[in-house]
């Protein structure tokens, strides 16, 4: 399923499976001029491949390899021999190698999808990408996943988020994630002059430095109430149901990838295996 908004010269594709006639867990691409910003997951590749037929496309940027941005890759670079793809050097192994670098839990495969490889080219910190009237800078933005990267457009205040921020206050994380990493890169970004915030999924923020900040807030006293609860020697699962509450239905549906547990774990900086 497709969705194609147009913010002025920015067009936001929504794109997501459909299953019994709805789009599910939708993320988001974006296409400015020529350049487009991640592609969907597998499933969507068909309407995003139609979207695109006759829009002109030369670069894709992937803000990073998560199988629900880089789904159409693979295609659009058998389609368009000549497309540059870019992302964090970090990412260009999985891009290559999907299937053997990034392994996927049962519901990541039903909702997403197998990506197919796909070649691609680094992008440095605080490097240029162009486009005919934009001038894009990178920036590393790890946590949500190490090889993570946000597009900056300094002229307008434009920051492409991917997954850092998608708005929201945190009450799981997903296996592999740094929670204090991605508090980092929110403060990093929350430097910037913003006027708009374009993130991987959810809707665009108006005022997206309140926004990244109130979100800072939110996970630092999560983490000093984690930790806290730590120090009066209580576990993982007890600290969970104290500061984020009771079972998510996430929780179950993706068998603990994406938990509480996997939160306060981050905070703690514990290996999913430990602790319980």
């Amino acid at each position: 399923m497709l969705k194609a908004t147009s913010y002025g010269p920015v067009t936001r594709i929504d794109l997501a499976r459909t299953l019994a006639g709805r789009g599910r867990y939708w993320t988001t691409a974006y296409l400015i001029d020529d350049l487009l910003i991640d592609s969907g997951c597998t499933y969507s590749t068909p309407e995003l491949l139609a979207y695109l037929s006759d829009k002109p496309l030369t670069r894709l940027v992937n803000t990073h390899t998560h199988e629900d941005h880089i789904g159409a890759n693979g295609l659009l670079q058998q389609l368009h021999p000549a497309l540059e793809i870019l992302a964090h050097p970090l990412a260009l192994p999985v891009l290559s190698a999907p299937r053997d670098k990034q392994p996927l839990q049962l519901y990541r495969k039903l909702m997403w999808g197998w990506p197919l490889p796909s070649k691609g080219k680094p992008v440095a910190d605080e490097g240029e990408i162009r486009t005919k009237k934009f001038i894009f800078r990178v920036i590393y933005t790890p946590g949500h996943s190490p090889d993570h990267v946000c597009l900056y457009e300094p002229e307008r205040g434009w920051l492409f988020s991917g997954d850092l921020f998608v708005g929201g206050r945190e009450r799981a994380l997903s296996g592999g994630a740094d929670i204090w990493s991605v508090i980092q890169s929110l403060k990093k970004t929350a430097e910037l002059p913003l006027s708009k915030l374009f993130p991987g999924s959810a809707h665009v923020r108006e005022n997206p430095v309140t926004e990244i900040h109130a979100k800072i807030s939110y996970l630092e006293e999560a983490g000093a109430k984690v930790l806290e609860l730590h120090r009066k020697g209580q576990g993982v699962s007890a600290i969970a149901q104290a500061v984020f509450g009771n079972v998510m239905f996430i929780e179950v549906f993706t068998l603990g990838h994406f938990s509480r547990r996997n939160l306060v774990r981050s905070y703690l900086r514990l290996q999913s295996g430990e602790a319980k």
